[in-house]
Order: structure tokens, then sequence, then C-alpha cells
């Protein structure tokens, strides 16, 4: 008998608890060694990641500003592709280390192949990242 392989929805349902309950590593075992997540909307500099290795390192190198504590808001709108869907949904949590608390709405289309993230496009309010971004400069 074969392993079930998670569908799209359960694969983007669990990345979504990985974030609260897991690691970073945890987090980025949620991706496709080969994944591709774009930003479109934010600096160049944080606008791609090509890899599980980037997309881990990134994640790790936020990990020491950014704490979440809770995901809220969430919308799943499947699509008639199987492999994708459109996830709203709404990022709390707090700066280290000042604690200031932040929220962060985002829109992501996502892809998934084998029961990975084989590629996502982030749309995160603009305004907000960018004063997360400056925050998290400001503490470096």
């Amino acid at each position: 008998m074969s392993e079930h392989v998670r569908t799209t929805r359960e694969t983007i349902e669990n990345m979504l608890r990985v974030v609260i309950e897991g690691t970073r590593d945890d987090l980025a075992d949620c991706y496709a060694e080969d994944v591709v997540i774009t930003n479109p909307f934010a600096p160049e500099e944080f606008r791609e990641s090509r890899g599980n290795a980037a997309v881990r390192t990134r994640m790790k190198s936020f990990a020491q500003y950014l704490h979440y504590t809770e995901i809220k808001n969430v919308t799943i709108h499947e699509t008639t592709d199987p492999q994708v869907a459109v996830v709203e949904f709404t990022v709390v949590g707090d700066l280290a280390p000042s604690g200031k608390q932040f929220e962060l709405p985002s829109i992501n289309v996502i892809r998934v192949v084998d029961g990975l993230i084989a590629e996502s496009r982030d749309h995160s309010d603009g305004v907000r990242t960018a004063k997360l971004l400056e925050d998290i400069q400001a503490q470096g």
C-alpha cells in the first residue's frame, strides 16, 4: 500500500500550523528542494529565494527578529488546478528584542507537488513589510 501524500490543502494547513508550532527548520521542511519563492512587492534583496537551502537560510536569519505567535483570518481558495491554491491569512507576532507587536496580512499563491511547496508567490502588505524591515535593520 502506498504512503499518503498530502493534498495541496493539507500541505498548506500543515505549513500554517508549523509557522506557529514548529522551528524554522520544520517550516523549511515544508518546501521542495527546488522551491521558488517570490515576493513581488518586497525590496529587491528580498524579492526571490531559489532552492530549499536559500529558503532555510533566510528563515533562520529572520528568526532572531520575528517571533510568530498566531496565524489568523485564514481562507484557502482551491483552484481548478489541484496543485494550486490561493491562501489569505494574517501572521501575528512580535519583533525581538523590542517586543513590538505586528500583524502582517498576506495573500499567497502556492503550488504543491508531492506534498511539498514547490512554488509560492507571496503578496504581503507592502507598507507593513517595509516598516518591519526598517525595525529589523534598526535593531541589527
